[in-house]
């Protein structure tokens, strides 16, 4: 019986390296934060990340890896939101004559702006820094009105 003769395989490419989706990261990139953009700067002479006007310094040397700046630019918008819907948070509660709900930060590739948990809190995701201000409040006087509200039982044992 003759042998069949086998289809050759596709050559692999094992040099071939995955992209790196961080490689875009470097000075002068341009993100967006609170409705507008804000471009990144490196910058040794600052001890922490601080925006000055419309630009983001990073304490960062100038031979910083995308990767480092990813995460110092991300750490700041991340420190930045929960500050930011936070302080939106107390605001939109007061105004609504509710508690202040625990709040987190979310990182979920799927969801909302604003979620509830299971605790009565609220998880909100921390791209949400890049909306105008405008929205965030929409947006959280939205979800502390969708939290069911708390009654207080009365107690039957108590002494009157």
């Amino acid at each position: 019986m003759p042998k069949k003769a086998r289809t050759p395989q596709l050559p692999l490419r094992l040099d071939a390296a995955a992209p790196d989706l961080a490689s875009g990261w470097c000075s002068g990139r341009s993100l967006p934060y609170l409705g507008a953009r804000i471009s990144l700067r490196l910058d040794c002479d600052v001890q922490e990340a601080m925006l000055i006007g419309d630009e983001l310094h990073l304490p960062l040397p100038p031979e910083a890896t995308p990767r480092q700046i990813q995460d110092a630019a991300e750490s700041w918008l991340r420190a930045r939101a929960l500050r930011t819907v936070a302080a939106q948070l107390v605001m939109a509660a007061r105004r609504l004559n509710r508690p202040v709900p625990a709040l987190a930060l979310s990182f979920a590739s799927r969801g909302g702006w604003l979620q509830a948990d299971e605790r009565g809190g609220l998880r909100c995701h921390w791209r949400l820094i890049e909306q105008p201000q405008e929205v965030i409040a929409q947006v959280v006087t939205r979800a502390i009105f969708a939290l069911p509200l708390a009654v207080e039982s009365l107690d039957l044992f108590a002494l009157a």
